[in-house]
């Protein structure tokens, strides 16, 4: 009786969840989540066309990028959409669940698909040089390049999810993430595309070896960057909340000359900036999990294994004092 009773509430609350309809929204932040949707896709378009474009270049007036690059670009617009909708939603204190659904299923496209995809047409439009020179090599780059791209998607998704079961909506909580974010982890990969799109590609224009050099290395470790980041993505090492952290609130005066340094920087190359802050912040939570749990863990090994030593050394010394006595 008691096995059938439950059974039957479990069943009726189940039809009370179904019944469940979705009356009232936040349309403000609810339409900066969805331009964040947007802007994922204008990224996959752009990508697209530079995989397909003879001369891979967006023209619009004097504005003159690379497709690749608009691609990048629509990326970061994507990433400040994201950060403007939770600020929205809790200055509004219109926060609800819907919101955090629409805004991981926009994340998905934007963090997720977006920056495998172009990736992946970068590295095809490379390889297309590469017709008929080599075939084992272009075999194995591209299906190389393909597990990258769906080993990102996969781990942005499981990403994603795990940060709606384990989010908390107390904003004091959010102090830092629980694996690398899925925008830093685009942010990686755009970077990087921006910065070999519009530095590197004018440098080599020169015929230089040397930037010719840089040019490969960037490009052929693009993919494996894709795989250490999407790795990132489901560890459990903690990264920082920057706004948070850093940002909000009263800080000291050293954090206001950093703020001064990163404007210098940025004003002076975006390209560099972006590579440093983006790649910079996803290898500082992996050095810092590395030290505290490799190198001090093994130095501490070392430290309680000498201290016994040391002790048996004088155990063995005062015993041979008291045998001469």
């Amino acid at each position: 009786m008691t096995r059938l009773k439950t059974q039957a509430a479990r069943e009726s609350l189940l039809r009370r969840v179904r019944r469940q309809r979705l009356k009232y929204i936040t349309i403000l932040p609810s339409l900066v989540t969805i331009l964040n949707g947007v802007c994922g896709f204008a990224a996959i378009v752009f990508a697209s066309k530079g995989a397909v474009a003879g001369i891979n270049h967006f023209s619009y007036h004097r504005l003159s990028l690379p497709y690749f690059a608009m691609s990048g670009y629509m990326i970061l617009l994507a990433m400040i959409a994201d950060v403007l909708d939770g600020r929205l939603a809790r200055m509004s204190k219109n926060t609800s669940s819907f919101g955090g659904q629409l805004d991981s299923l926009c994340d998905i496209i934007s963090f997720g698909v977006a920056p495998a995809f172009l990736m992946l047409k970068l590295f095809e439009y490379k390889l297309d040089s590469f017709a008929g020179q080599s075939t084992a090599f272009v075999s194995f780059a591209e299906r190389f390049v393909w597990l990258a791209a769906a080993t990102y998607i996969s781990c942005a998704a499981i990403r994603l999810a795990r940060f709606n079961v384990e989010n908390e909506e107390d904003e004091s909580a959010h102090m830092s993430f629980m694996g690398l974010p899925t925008p830093a982890a685009a942010g990686v990969v755009v970077s990087l595309v921006i910065f070999h799109q519009e530095t590197l590609l004018e440098l080599s224009a020169g015929s230089s070896r040397l930037y010719l050099i840089c040019e490969d290395i960037v490009m052929y470790g693009l993919p494996i960057m894709v795989l250490g980041v999407a790795v990132l993505m489901v560890s459990r090492i903690r990264y920082p909340h920057i706004l948070n952290q850093y940002i909000k609130g009263k800080k000291p005066f050293a954090h206001l000359i950093r703020a001064v340094l990163f404007l210098a920087l940025v004003i002076w190359s975006r390209q560099v900036a972006l590579v440093l802050i983006f790649c910079g912040f996803a290898a500082s939570g992996f050095s810092k999990w590395f030290y505290y749990k490799i190198i001090h863990r093994k130095s501490d090994f070392a430290l309680s294994g000498e201290l016994p030593a040391v002790a048996s050394i004088n155990h063995d010394q005062t015993a041979e004092q008291e045998d001469d006595d």
